[in-house]
């Protein structure tokens, strides 16, 4: 008899239900959440598992290749899914949710999600504090720039480098305003640093990366954004077509079909924001460039049709098609119709 288990996992403990293929419950548990834990009730020989299904989460990825690596049918369930079949039960308790998993794993209805590589997570660690940083760095000088005017003291237009000197010199004269905005300065300048150390990391890997080196011959696409699409793919055999990528980015329109009714939204924004928003910002970037190129040709015949808003989408979509096709075929990008006429 084939056996189904549900795991619903929380920072302290996860519970456990194990189905027959019948869906008549066999085992109901609660123990920690830690992969020895889970192994202890999971490898019991009178359980044959077809399927174990747990949440995509903080601890997924972690327990996942746990579990994994000790050769148990493991399947990670995309979230927004399985919160809405588990929507429909009137008592919301971990052990019902851990039930309702089950089920789900029985019957078959359930989206698989990708568990990302140790190393992309480690990259993926890289991307996020990085980009943490920024963000509160520019925090710190938006909230000085804020605080200053009220007194009226203008910091106007400067740079990174001259932020800090030209702060100084509008409080030179008020010592007691001068007192107030050197703990900030001082915070400031350590992010900066930091930032800095972060970004020569980055650097060196994508140097020492075949992969990320041909993705940045793309127009647009710099070491950050062949990182991140590297850090986000993972592994490019999961798609099928380069096409899905799109779609797996959040780039593709959202449909709803009802009877006679048909029309097609705005784009879903699903998937990941942080991939999402740095192939936006790559499209931005070539139709700014002077730099020509087909890809560019193409978004602007879109722009002159569309507007450039739904240019700007379509090209990060294509962007993210090309970058897929790229790193599968080992290529480069080309520049002209006729180079990618003759490579084909």
């Amino acid at each position: 008899m084939d056996h189904f288990a549900g795991l619903d996992v929380s920072v302290k403990e996860t519970s456990v239900c194990i189905v027959d293929d019948t869906g008549k419950i066999v085992r109901e548990v609660k123990v920690a959440s830690e992969p020895d834990a889970l192994l202890a009730v999971l490898k019991n020989p009178a359980y044959r598992f077809r399927r174990i299904g747990l949440e995509a989460g903080p601890l997924s990825q972690w327990l996942f290749s746990a579990l994994a690596e000790a050769e148990l049918p493991v399947i990670c369930v995309e979230t927004r899914h399985m919160q809405a079949v588990l929507k429909a039960q009137i008592n919301k308790t971990d052990r019902n949710d851990a039930r309702g998993i089950a089920q789900m794993m029985r019957v078959g209805l359930y989206r698989p999600v990708h568990v990302k590589t140790l190393r992309s997570q480690k990259l993926r660690m890289l991307l996020t504090h990085r980009k943490l940083l920024q963000s509160k760095a520019i925090a710190i000088e938006n909230d000085l720039r804020g605080t200053l005017r009220n007194f009226g003291l203008k910091v106007g237009m400067v740079g990174t480098v001259k932020f800090e000197a030209r702060i100084k010199e509008l409080v030179e004269n008020q010592p007691d305003l001068a007192i107030l905005v050197e703990p900030l300065l001082i915070v400031r300048r350590v992010l900066r640093e930091q930032i800095v150390i972060l970004h020569r990391r980055l650097l060196v890997i994508v140097r020492d990366d075949e992969v990320c080196r041909r993705l940045m011959t793309v127009p647009g696409v710099g070491p950050v954004v062949s990182l991140t699409y590297r850090a986000t793919v993972d592994v490019p055999a999961r798609f099928r077509k380069s096409k899905a990528v799109g779609a797996v980015f959040g780039l593709t329109c959202s449909k709803y079909q009802s009877g006679e009714i048909d029309r097609s939204g705005r784009i879903s924004r699903c998937g990941d924001e942080m991939m999402r928003v740095m192939l936006y910002e790559a499209a931005q970037s070539i139709l700014r460039s002077k730099k020509w190129s087909w890809l560019k040709a193409w978004a602007m015949q879109i722009a002159r049709r569309r507007g450039m808003k739904k240019a700007i989408v379509a090209l990060a979509r294509r962007l993210a098609v090309i970058m897929h096709r790229i790193w599968v075929d080992g290529t480069e990008f080309r520049w002209t119709r006729e180079q990618a006429t003759a490579a084909a």
